[in-house]
C-alpha cells in the first residue's frame, strides 16, 4: 500500500525517536502493570473496530490496550521495536490480518497463544472500485476497474462484525474460562443490537431513488452487498491510492446516467479529490465514515453512533422515503 513519508533532520528524528521508544515502554507497563494487579485480562486491540469489541464483549474484566491511536490513518500503522516487544506481554490480541502489515508481522513474532484474527472469523471477498449489491452474492469475487485485493473492511456489515464478535468471545472464554459466562452475556447483548442495526439498514433504505454512491476509497463494499447498493470509489481498497483520468471519467458519466447527488469523503483521509470531483460534478459532499478510528470529527462517540450517521447520510444521498 502507498504510504506518506515526511522528511525529519536526522538529529531531530533520532531524538524524537527516543522520546517515542521511551513514552512507549511507559505506556505498555503501565498497562502490563495495571492489568496484572486488577487481575484483568490484557488485550491488545490493533485497531478501533477491534477495540470496541473487546471492550464490550470483555466489560469489565478485561484492560484493553489499542495500537492504532485516535486520528491515526490505520492502514498507514507502523510500531517501534519496543511497542513489537511489548505485544508479547498481552494474554490476547485482537486484530484483522490483512489490513496493518506491521500488526501481522509483529502479531507473529510476538507468541501470544490467544489471538483473534478478525479476518478468519467471517468471509473476505476480493473487491475493487465497484462493488454492485444487485449482481452478486455473499462468496463470490468480483473487482471492477482499478485496484482490487481482498476487502478488510468487514465491520462495516452489521451480520459480518456480529460473526466476528462471536470469534472474539471463544477467544476470550479460552484465556479466561472463570469470566466466560460473563464473555457469553455480553456477546448476546452486542449481537442483538448488531442485528437491530441490520435491520435498521434493511428497513432505512429499502425505499429509494438510487442504489449508487462514490465514496473516496473502497470501504463500504461489504455494506452495498448487504443492502443491494452500489459503491462506486474514486481510489481503491487503499485510501492513499490515486486515481486514474479513466476513472474520473467514468465517476463523471455513471453519477448523471445514476443520479448521483453526493460524493463521500472521510474523517481520516484527504477529501481534496472528493470536493475537487464533487465540484466538477455540480454534486453535494458529506461524510460516510468508515469508522477506522473515533476522533472529535467523528459523527458519534462510538460504533453505532457513527453508523447511524452513516444510514442517515445514505438516506439523503439515495433519496429514501
Amino acid at each position: 500500500m502507498n504510504k506518506r513519508h515526511r522528511l525529519i533532520p536526522a538529529t531531530v528524528a533520532g531524538t524524537a525517536a527516543l522520546g517515542l521508544l521511551t513514552l512507549s515502554a511507559c505506556s505498555a507497563s503501565d498497562a502490563a502493570d495495571g492489568a496484572g494487579s486488577s487481575g484483568k485480562l490484557k488485550v491488545t486491540a490493533s485497531f478501533y473496530p477491534m477495540e470496541f469489541l473487546a471492550k464490550e464483549i470483555g466489560g469489565d474484566h478485561v484492560a484493553v490496550t489499542a495500537l492504532t491511536k485516535p486520528g491515526v490513518e490505520p492502514h498507514d500503522l507502523e510500531l517501534t521495536p519496543r511497542q513489537t516487544a511489548a505485544l508479547g506481554k498481552a494474554d490476547v490480541i485482537v486484530y484483522l490480518k490483512g489490513l496493518q502489515p506491521a500488526v501481522d508481522e509483529a502479531v507473529k513474532q510476538s507468541g501470544v497463544e490467544n489471538t483473534a484474527d478478525a479476518a478468519s472469523l467471517t468471509t473476505l471477498e476480493e473487491h475493487g472500485t465497484e462493488v454492485d449489491g444487485h449482481a452478486h452474492t455473499t462468496g463470490d469475487n468480483h473487482s471492477g476497474e482499478g485496484e482490487a485485493g481482498a476487502d478488510p473492511h468487514i465491520w462495516l456489515d452489521p451480520v459480518k462484525y456480529a460473526e466476528v464478535a462471536k470469534g472474539v468471545n471463544t477467544t476470550l472464554a479460552k484465556a479466561d474460562p472463570d469470566n466466560a459466562a460473563t464473555y457469553q452475556k455480553n456477546t448476546d447483548v452486542l449481537v442483538k443490537k448488531l442485528d437491530a442495526l441490520n435491520n435498521q439498514f434493511k428497513d432505512g433504505l429499502k425505499n429509494r431513488a438510487s442504489d449508487t454512491f462514490i465514496t473516496t476509497h473502497a470501504a463500504f463494499g461489504y455494506l452495498a452487498e448487504r443492502y443491494g447498493l452500489v459503491e462506486e470509489a474514486i481510489g481503491g481498497i487503499d485510501p492513499e491510492a490515486e486515481p486514474s483520468g479513466a476513472r474520473i471519467k467514468a465517476l463523471q458519466q455513471l453519477s448523471a446516467k445514476h443520479h448521483v447527488t453526493t460524493v463521500f469523503f472521510e474523517t481520516l483521509a484527504s477529501n481534496a479529490t472528493a470536493k475537487t470531483l464533487a465540484g466538477d460534478l455540480h454534486l453535494k459532499t458529506d461524510v460516510l465514515d468508515p469508522l477506522e478510528g473515533i476522533t472529535d470529527k467523528s459523527k458519534g462517540t462510538d460504533y453505532f453512533e457513527v453508523q447511524q450517521s452513516n444510514l442517515k447520510a445514505l438516506q439523503t444521498a439515495l433519496g429514501s422515503k
